[in-house]
């Protein structure tokens, strides 16, 4: 498929597409005119990679997470260097730390909503 389609079924912009691929997150083949043809199986990577670059990953650290599915998805242990292992670690702490910080901010907006007694808008939210 062409980085159009992958954009219109990703919902990713075309520009952030080109991005990802410089970063290594994305790889595509070259046709003869230049234009880019990706895999059926880059619909799910290019969403996991922005659900990750979202998360707060560095691309590079998104990168690696790619990797390691993707090498664990065959049942082969992935190569993890003690700098790399820290470096996810500290990565997790970070990510632990937001996670907090937004269940923190989810729980008082529903207080508010609660206590201004617009609580029951929430269960007519659409879930996350």
């Amino acid at each position: 498929m062409k980085i159009g389609e992958l954009s219109e079924r990703t919902g990713i912009p075309t520009r952030m597409l080109r991005y990802y691929e410089d970063q290594g997150l994305l790889t595509s083949e070259r046709s003869a005119n230049g234009y880019r043809a990706y895999a059926e199986a880059d619909v799910e990577r290019a969403t996991r990679a922005r659900g990750l670059v979202q998360s707060g990953l560095t691309t590079r650290l998104a990168k690696v997470v790619l990797d390691v599915e993707l090498s664990c998805a065959d049942g082969t242990p992935p190569p993890c260097s003690r700098e790399l292992g820290e470096m996810l670690t500290a990565e997790l702490a970070a990510l632990d730390e937001r996670l907090a910080c937004l269940t923190r901010s989810r729980d008082s907006v529903a207080r508010f909503l609660a206590l201004a007694r617009n609580d029951d808008l929430m269960a007519a939210a659409p879930p996350a």
